[in-house]
């Protein structure tokens, strides 16, 4: 049977190497001040690949709660992170592994299962990279992207592709991540059809980017990038034709202007539904 699986990994699955990252930050440290975190700042590549890979990757962070690992996206210098609610949800303890291999605890400041995004504040952290947020709406079919983020605990991995739709409604269970069974991964709903378990009765749809660029579980939270260094999608879902299979070229993001609208709130440490973690 075909199946739609979160793009994160129970931690049993995962490897215990990291793949080296591909440079050095190329842009700016977001200040203070702004309301959206990470908009104030100026990237700059040359539209190519290894260019945007060198400019993002350190804003982009593996996630690790002992029951599943996925990634993140760095908001501000001083350690505030986003990432899918799916990843961190009922967690006991959150680790955060930074692009130079540093690593830090974390606690969930705030989260919204209900576009599945959660905010998370590393511990004693200072100077780091902050992404850059772009806007979504600007986003057409055809556009190269570049996903960034640690499949199968692989940190800092870098793909490339295109937008291959936009406003694909994928619906995710709310429920909490912890209650899924050892390996089970997240059951997700697309196009009509049940996949990889049962979403339960709690559960919410967003309207999602598609992709090709190839995402495989430990994903789930990282970052999609335009080839300006611009986020413009929180990876959270990725289509696979079993479980065993790696990616099918089908991949799907949350919208980062959706990311902006629920920003404010999870920065304020509550939630847009009643299943606060």
């Amino acid at each position: 049977m075909a199946l739609l699986a979160a793009v994160a990994v129970v931690a049993a699955g995962v490897g215990g190497g990291t793949a080296a990252l591909l440079g050095d930050a190329g842009s700016a440290v977001a200040g203070g001040g702004s309301s959206v975190s990470g908009t104030n700042v100026s990237v700059h590549t040359d539209g190519t690949v290894a260019s945007v890979a060198a400019a993002v990757s350190p804003s982009v962070v593996e996630i690790s709660t002992g029951s599943a690992t996925g990634s993140g996206v760095i908001l501000s210098s001083d350690g505030e992170i986003l990432t899918n609610n799916h990843v961190v949800s009922g967690a006991g303890q959150v680790r955060v592994t930074f692009a130079d291999g540093s690593t830090a605890t974390a606690t969930v400041t705030g989260s919204d299962p209900d576009t599945d995004l959660a905010v998370i504040q590393a511990q004693d952290v200072s100077g780091l990279t902050a992404s850059t947020l772009g806007d979504s709406d600007a986003v057409a079919v055809g556009d190269q992207v570049v996903a960034i983020g640690s499949p199968e605990g692989l940190s800092g991995t870098v793909t490339s592709g295109i937008v291959s739709a936009l406003d694909r409604d994928v619906t995710v269970s709310t429920g909490d991540s912890s209650q899924q069974q050892p390996q089970q991964q997240w059951p997700f709903e697309y196009g009509g059809g049940r996949y990889n378990g049962d979403t339960g009765d709690s559960t919410t749809t967003y309207q999602a980017i598609q992709t090709d660029a190839s995402l495989n579980p430990g994903n789930s939270g990282g970052a999609l990038v335009n080839m300006n260094g611009e986020v413009i999608g929180i990876n959270s879902a990725m289509y696979s034709a079993s479980a065993a299979s790696g990616s099918a070229g089908l991949g799907f993001a949350i919208p980062v202007n959706t990311v902006k609208s629920v920003l404010s709130t999870l920065d304020d440490g509550s939630s847009g539904s009643s299943h606060n973690v």
